[in-house]
Parts: structure tokens; C-alpha cells; sequence
């Protein structure tokens, strides 16, 4: 699996790491959704629902072609 190395992207892997470690040391019952949306011009939605949402938007990355 590849890595991809954005700034956007790196925004929303923090903010799901932040969540995970907060539900992980809260002391009740936790969830975590995950929702991407396809938008116009290559780019995606994704939108984090942890008690609040948290929208981003951002670029498709593109696939390496195999020539």
C-alpha cells in the first residue's frame, strides 16, 4: 500500500489519529465514522464524525500509471 504525502491529507490523517487517541483514553463508549463523498474537479469530502464533524476537503491523489 502506498503512502500518500500531502498537506491536506496529512490534516485529516492528524485529526483521526487525535480522535482515535481520545476515544481510546476516554472512559465510556466511543465511535468513530469516516465518510468521503466524490466532489467535482478531483476532489473528495471527507467528513469525521466523532460527537462533532469535521469536514475537509480535500485533492484526489492520482494513481501511478503502469507503462
Amino acid at each position: 500500500m502506498s503512502e500518500i504525502k500531502d498537506i491536506k491529507t496529512d490534516q485529516v490523517k492528524n485529526k483521526l489519529l487525535e480522535l482515535f487517541d481520545d476515544v481510546l483514553t476516554h472512559d465510556g463508549f466511543g465511535e468513530i465514522k469516516i465518510e468521503m463523498r466524490i466532489l467535482k474537479r478531483q476532489q473528495k469530502e471527507v467528513i469525521l464524525h466523532c460527537g462533532k464533524q469535521y469536514r475537509f476537503v480535500i485533492d484526489t491523489p492520482q494513481q501511478p500509471s503502469n507503462e
